[in-house]
């Protein structure tokens, strides 16, 4: 039976590329997941009260063209989504890398597969920030999302922290998506959480 839930993302948050390795590399090895995939601004959920919001100031948000390319694809390039986020985020988290540089990102995302060109076209139209925009903003009001990774199933939404990523481990990467799931239809279980680091 196929599994269903949402997943948010900013490839600027280090607990997001953990658990989006193990979402991908599931995916990428016959898991039988339904995935949405959520673009959430870190920068616009910052804006304090009174401030302008990110959506009308993007160039000064170091990871929203980032996020803009990578709904272009998620898009308009399905077939090659799963390898381009999973390069941003090695990108970002592997070496530091610039989310801003656009001649780092085309060759980001060309080596991963898609087409750069076209990505950076559609970013031009407006449309993958009016995309981020509207799904940011629907599930903070109809989930109260304030950050990443989230996942969200039916009427549920739970911020999930790994400490690792799959390494490459596509058993491991099932085993840990489906623990989450089905935590989160647990229905009695409202917080789980260490009070320090596991060491």
């Amino acid at each position: 039976m196929d599994i269903n839930f949402a997943i948010t993302y900013d490839y600027r948050c280090p607990f997001a590329r953990l658990v989006h390795d193990h979402v991908v590399v599931g995916l990428q090895n016959g898991a039988q997941w339904d995935v949405t995939f959520l673009p959430f601004c870190l920068g616009q959920a910052h804006v304090e009260e009174g401030e302008t919001d990110i959506w009308d100031r993007p160039h000064e948000d170091t990871g929203l063209l980032a996020l803009q390319l990578s709904v272009a694809v998620r898009d308009n390039q399905p077939g090659s989504f799963l390898a381009v986020h999973h390069a941003l985020f090695a990108h970002r988290h592997n070496g530091g890398g610039s989310l801003r540089d656009e001649a780092t990102l085309r060759r980001v995302i060309g080596e991963a597969g898609a087409d750069a060109d076209a990505a950076f076209a559609e970013v031009t139209t407006g449309r993958p920030l009016a995309v981020i925009r509207e799904e940011h903003t629907r599930y903070v009001r109809s989930h109260h999302v304030w950050g990443t990774p989230t996942f969200v199933m039916d009427d549920k939404a739970v911020f999930v922290r790994l400490l690792d990523h799959s390494h490459g481990d596509a058993a491991a990467a099932r085993s840990t998506v489906d623990r989450i799931v089905a935590d989160i239809r647990w229905p009695i279980l409202n917080e789980f959480k260490h009070t320090s680091v596991p060491m």
